[in-house]
Formats: C-alpha cells, sequence, structure tokens
C-alpha cells in the first residue's frame, strides 16, 4: 500500500521503538485520509486515527508468532507487552481457523 511502511516484525526489524510503530501509524493515516497535515478542524480525528493505529500494530505485533521464530512478542520490549499467553491463544485460533480452510 505505501511503501514507505517498513516491515516491523522479525526477523526484518529485530527491535520496534514506539517511534517506528508511529511512524507506520501516521504514514497510514495520512495515505488513508489524503492529507500529509490536516487542517485543524480536522486534527483531533487524525491523531485520534494514528493513536488508534497505532496501538493495534502494537498489538498485531505482540501476538504474531514467526515459525521457528521467537515467542509472541519476545523482542518487542520497547513497544510494550501483551496479555500473558494472548498470543497463543491467538495463534491456536488462528491455526484452526487455518486448517479448516484448508479442509473445504
Amino acid at each position: 500500500m505505501c511503501r514507505s511502511i517498513k516491515t516491523l516484525r522479525e526477523p526484518y526489524t529485530p527491535q520496534v521503538t514506539d517511534d517506528d510503530v508511529r511512524a507506520a501509524a501516521l504514514q497510514y493515516v495520512r495515505k488513508i485520509s489524503g492529507f500529509r497535515a490536516p487542517a485543524a478542524h480536522n486534527a483531533a480525528a487524525f491523531e485520534a486515527a494514528v493513536a488508534a493505529v497505532a496501538e493495534a500494530t502494537r498489538t498485531l505485533l505482540d501476538q504474531l508468532v514467526v515459525r521457528g521464530g521467537a515467542a509472541p512478542g519476545a523482542g518487542r520490549a520497547a513497544v510494550g507487552a501483551g496479555a500473558p499467553g494472548a498470543g497463543q491463544a491467538a495463534a491456536s485460533a488462528g491455526a484452526t481457523v487455518s486448517g479448516a480452510q484448508r479442509e473445504r
């Protein structure tokens, strides 16, 4: 979608910072809104969207399980840790859905 958003999961980025997450969220919101910098009357909505996308990004990165890689959230201490076991639950749910889809 947007070439300036870099991949933030391991092994592409071993240490993800809050600045990395915010930069990706900002680029995403800029792309979908069509504004590089919003007008004053749109600034609050723009910043709220950046914060929401950044939070969703943190949650995603904390829950991803990379095959043959580290446990969920490993290497993401700078971004923050997710709920214990949340990554395993998401991985189990994803494996079930993937397995069901393959059987069709």
